[in-house]
């Protein structure tokens, strides 16, 4: 009797459990099948864990001007272990013409672009077939992609070549900020909204519905390769603005010449690429790669290090046997003696403690900050972060974006963690390129 009496405790029990499972037994219990976060490392980034540190210049920061310190907490997020290469960059561009090239073939060869999918429904908006050969060569598709290349009359010594100034990649992006707005919020009685929103030209329009908080922007990709020979006068630099960007030589090199816009353009397109190759696969989650802020850079680039003066704790640009620790202009503008001339190989020098190379010396990189001298005043010490998306006509000083790091051509003192500077977003240097950011989630450690 005891026997079956507990057989029945078991079924009553297995079936209750079933129950739950089922239908939560009138329980809250969530939402069901969920499926468990697993956040795995993206490819050549580090995680730096959340933490606080004190924002602020140190004792030996010339440029400090009386700025006030501020204890701030930043959240988890992945880094680049290296600043952006120009190999890597070259793949944006790749994809770009090659993008290019294929949506204007299939005005002739609809095969370069997919209408319908697998089950034969129609696919809105059309996507490009990337499967489909692109054969340049191909005497079938020169008229089409005629527009591609430099007109004849503005051929060097009748060079066929892609004209780089027809590379072009356009994005949209939602506008969480605007669309965040007291003012811009729907209103549930009218069932619209009332608020205006701007784009990037400085366009003022009405809002119609949540579609109007997507932006659009359309920049050229391709590196300033010039700014060698623009960035010094009386020197000659010709062999770096020929050869640097696509010489196979300098594939490990750190990207310049890219303007702000150009870096948020990578990022966004980055952020396509993965998303595109997520969206097909089960549990996937869709991310999102941008610049860091500043507090983020100056964080990481401490590498955990509360009170360091440099990236790898000391107070000294050098080890004791005299090596010098960082790619930039020591004594005086002797150049050679930290091992470069200009730029070198990324990840020539040791990690910081986090991990992450470079985040002193070689380039200076490009924050989604804007600038202003006294932004620590106010920013706030939550994820702190000042950002302006600066108008086509807006003033010069509204378009200073925050750089960090230094670079191979300033001396030691902007190789400080704490030193801030700033250059304008659509201008192009031969000292600064960038390396992206992701948000972290659900990370503890």
């Amino acid at each position: 009797m005891k026997k079956h009496f507990s057989i029945g405790l078991v079924i009553l029990a297995v079936a209750t459990l079933i129950s739950c499972n089922k239908s939560g037994n009138g329980e809250l219990t969530g939402a069901k099948g969920r499926g468990k976060w697993f956040e795995p490392t993206p490819y050549g980034m580090i995680f730096v864990h959340r933490g606080a540190f004190n924002l602020g210049p140190n004792d030996q920061d010339v440029t400090s001007s009386n700025t006030p310190s501020k204890t701030v907490s930043v959240d988890a997020f992945w880094m680049d272990d290296t600043e952006i290469t120009n190999n890597e960059y070259r793949q944006f561009i790749s994809w770009v013409r090659d993008s290019i090239a294929r949506t204007m073939l299939s005005d002739q060869f609809p095969e370069f672009m997919i209408t319908e999918d697998r089950k034969g429904n129609p696919v809105d908006p059309p996507r490009i077939n990337w499967n489909e050969k692109l054969e340049w060569d191909n005497p079938d598709y020169a008229e089409a992609l005629a527009g591609m290349f430099v007109p004849e009359a503005e051929r060097f010594f009748k060079k066929k070549e892609i004209d780089a100034r027809k590379l072009f990649y356009e994005y949209h992006w939602i506008d969480l900020k605007q669309a965040a707005r007291r003012a811009n919020r729907y209103n549930y009685d009218t069932q619209s909204y009332k608020g205006n929103v701007m784009d990037y030209k400085g366009e003022e329009k009405a809002i119609e519905n949540r579609s109007s908080f997507i932006m659009r922007n359309q920049v050229p990709i391709y590196p300033d390769t010039l700014c060698w020979i623009r960035d010094f006068t009386f020197s000659y630099n010709e062999p770096w603005a020929t050869r640097y960007f696509w010489h196979p030589g300098f594939d490990d090199y750190p990207v310049v010449g890219v303007a702000w816009e150009q870096a948020k353009a990578f990022c966004n397109w980055r952020t396509k690429l993965l998303n595109d190759y997520l969206s097909g696969r089960k549990e996937a989650t869709l991310q999102d790669y941008r610049l860091p802020t500043e507090v983020e850079w100056e964080y990481a680039a401490r590498g955990d290090k509360q009170l360091s003066m440099f990236p790898w704790g000391g107070y000294y640009t050098r080890e004791k046997d005299g090596t010098f620790l960082a790619n930039f202009k020591p004594l005086r503008g002797n150049y050679v003696e930290d091992g470069g001339m200009a730029t070198m190989k990324v990840g020539s020098y040791d990690p910081n403690d986090f991990g992450l190379y470079d985040m002193a010396g070689n380039i200076a990189e490009w924050t989604s900050s804007a600038y202003d001298e006294s932004a620590y005043q106010y920013i706030n010490d939550f994820n702190p972060n000042f950002e302006y998306s600066a108008k086509l006509d807006d003033p010069p000083a509204m378009k200073r974006k925050v750089i960090r790091g230094g670079s191979w051509k300033d001396i030691s003192s902007f190789l400080q963690v704490s030193t801030r500077s700033f250059e304008y977003q659509d201008t192009t240097k031969s000292y600064i390129g960038f390396r992206c950011v992701r948000s972290s989630f659900g990370n503890e450690f």
